[in-house]
């Protein structure tokens, strides 16, 4: 018989292997995070160059996928191949998409004409770089592109992670997004909400207690959530949002912006449509223009699109004005969500700030006015959420002291009589959870019960989401109103839906785990899984291909610029020879091989030290001129004594 292991509580050892590690992902609609805590301290991880955001951008090129700053760099040189933003289209059929009226800066594929009823609700597929992919494929590009950070910053592989989604994130949307850790093969140990991971990491670190507000205004989503906090039990009293409101759309209104001052300077000439591409460059500098003017009062951007250049001016109090709805749309749900908690702007503690549209001047102005207190920003609200996950991936290997009572963001109900819409779970109500009501037939002799499973607060069918349909079938033959069908819905923690359905009197029963008909099916997953594994060699030999290109360009042209501002330190022979590696470097990155592109960047790299130790040299002394000795050994005896 094995001896059991006993352990001192808070000390149990993670339960996977020493090679793998659980983290906590924030997938964001700009930027994907990801941390580790260990010991109850969080953090989040960089990447070779300091940097802890990775962009949400994925690129399809020639030489494979490109993700983060090197997709985003693609951007200039060929948008179609380059996808970004897209966490607003998770969950989202192609009649969502039409909905949207164009807005969107993509290709969509049309629905499969073939596939008949239903095809407005297929998941919408984008073409990027010749290629038709769902946002659930591309999201997983982007957890690959975590689980890749996570092996070269711990030499880890990701075994499991807490993610994090929208408060308001409906259900397909987060079934979306467990099916894209799984084809990532991430496994999910629990979806969080933002809001509640954000109020995680800031009550864990900073030991509060009492009732605060998380305004979590993201690139593609909004939300407020009011939770209460006290000793290690975090329960949300109440939230509310919109999955469709956030810095993206303050691009767009910025670019718009632009675009009328456009169509003023070039005439009929400028009112013609843009590409996808072009659409993307212009929300670029629209996104830029709008971070600028986060530090700076005014500024000046280009848009350059079907030939022709324009420039445009802008300054804060213009683009407070142009953006002030939009603020102000959030200022009514947290008014909204005030409410719900039945308490008051007075009550809330403290106020903390999440997502990269609080930057902005103008939120977090009129986030103090609304609830009378300066917001809380001594955690970067960029990170807040990817610590928060950490947490709570620790708390859910290793153990915890602390308690998540989360609420379900949207109600959830079955289609009666008339296209009426009888809720079952409301909005707000704590998760996990199950909720039963008793239906009955509606004809006499009626041997069936069609399910209908629908989520939104509206009254009427066709003004919610449909999540699913089932039919419970054996119901004895009775009169009208006789049959007892108890449905009962079961939400887990991860808000997702079990939907079981049984008559009393002869107990058939039919029971569904919700899937919303957009979401990837087994056979479609299964597929893509496959597809994965036998192109992973050739698209991670294409990565590491475009990966070094890119390093050994950036050095090369470091070089050039290097020569051309103190070219004259090298003699004639020594300028030849630079010049011969950096025409070695560019040769082999032409010719495409990785290990002649490696080889030649680290000769370049070598064959340039004594330059610049030269160069180094030149700066020391021309820092130094006409500093004396005595003033140089003041200032030296001075640093000692520091």
């Amino acid at each position: 018989m094995a001896p059991l292991q006993i352990h001192e509580p808070g000390q149990t050892p993670l339960p996977h292997a020493a090679d793998k590690v659980a983290v906590g992902i924030d997938l964001g609609t700009t930027n994907t995070l990801v941390a580790v805590a260990r010991d109850g301290k969080p953090e989040v991880l960089h990447d070779d160059h300091g940097q802890a955001l990775m962009p949400s951008v994925v690129a399809y090129t020639d030489d494979g996928v490109l993700i983060g700053k090197p997709a985003r760099h693609a951007l200039l040189d060929d948008p179609s191949t380059v996808v970004a933003s897209v966490k607003r289209l998770m969950g989202r059929g192609a009649e969502d998409i039409r909905a949207l009226g164009g807005s969107l800066p993509y290709e969509i594929e049309p629905p499969d004409a073939g596939s008949g009823e239903g095809a407005s609700d297929a998941m919408v597929r984008l073409r990027v770089g010749g290629k038709a992919l769902t946002p659930v494929e591309i999201s997983a590009e982007l957890l690959r592109g975590v689980a890749a950070r996570v092996e070269a910053a711990l030499g880890h592989t990701v075994d499991r992670a807490v993610i994090t989604v929208p408060a308001h994130f409906d259900d397909a949307a987060r079934a979306a997004t467990k099916d894209a850790a799984r084809l990532a093969e991430i496994d999910v140990l629990r979806l969080v909400n933002e809001p509640t991971a954000a109020a995680l990491a800031y009550g864990l670190e900073k030991g509060a207690e009492g009732i605060y507000a998380v305004y979590d205004f993201g690139g593609g989503t909004f939300d407020i959530s009011v939770l209460r906090l006290q000793m290690g039990v975090f329960q949300v009293l109440a939230t509310g949002g919109d999955a469709q409101l956030g810095g993206d759309d303050i691009d767009h209104v910025i670019a718009e912006h632009f675009m009328q001052e456009r169509i003023a300077s070039l005439g009929a000439s400028g009112r013609s449509r843009l590409t996808p591409g072009e659409a993307r460059m212009a929300l670029m500098s629209a996104r830029l223009a709008k971070e600028c003017l986060t530090t700076q009062m005014t500024g000046n951007w280009n848009l350059d699109a079907q030939g022709a250049q324009t420039s445009h001016d802008l300054d804060r109090p213009t683009m407070d004005r142009l953006i002030a709805p939009l603020v102000e749309r959030t200022i009514d749900h947290c008014r909204d969500v005030l409410a719900d908690a039945g308490i008051a702007a007075a009550d809330i503690q403290g106020v903390v700030l999440v997502g990269g549209s609080t930057r902005v001047p103008l939120v977090a102005r009129r986030v103090a006015e609304f609830f009378g207190q300066e917001p809380l920003v001594d955690i970067d609200p960029d990170e807040v959420v990817a610590l928060g996950a950490a947490l709570q991936a620790e708390a859910l290997t290793v153990g915890s002291d602390q308690l998540l009572l989360d609420v379900a963001p949207l109600s959830l109900g079955l289609e009666t009589m008339g296209g009426l819409v009888e809720k079952v779970v409301h909005r707000n109500s704590p998760i996990p959870s199950a909720h039963a009501q008793e239906f009955t037939t509606y004809q006499d002799g009626q041997t069936a019960l069609l399910i209908h499973v629908v989520q939104g607060e509206r009254e009427l069918v066709d003004q919610n989401r449909s999540l699913a349909r089932f039919e419970l079938t054996g119901i004895p033959p009775m009169t009208a109103g006789a049959a007892r069908v108890r449905v009962t819905f079961m939400v887990d923690a991860d808000g997702l839906l079990t939907v079981r359905a049984q008559e009393a009197s002869t107990g058939v029963h039919q029971e569904v785990a919700v899937k919303p008909t957009y979401g990837l099916d087994d056979a479609a997953m299964a597929a893509m899984l496959r597809a994965s594994l036998e192109n992973a060699e050739g698209d991670m030999t294409a990565r590491l291909l475009r990966e070094a290109t890119i390093e050994a360009e950036r050095i090369a042209l470091a070089v050039d610029a290097a020569l051309a501002a103190d070219g004259d330190l090298l003699t004639a022979g020594e300028r030849t020879e630079i010049d011969s590696l950096v025409a070695a470097v560019r040769a082999a990155i032409k010719d495409g091989d990785r290990d002649a592109i490696d080889a030649s960047a680290t000769a370049l790299n070598t064959g340039t030290g004594d330059f610049a130790q030269a160069r180094m040299d030149r700066g020391i002394t021309e820092a130094l001129t006409g500093v004396s000795v005595s003033t140089l050994a003041e200032t030296v005896e001075s640093g000692a004594d520091n």
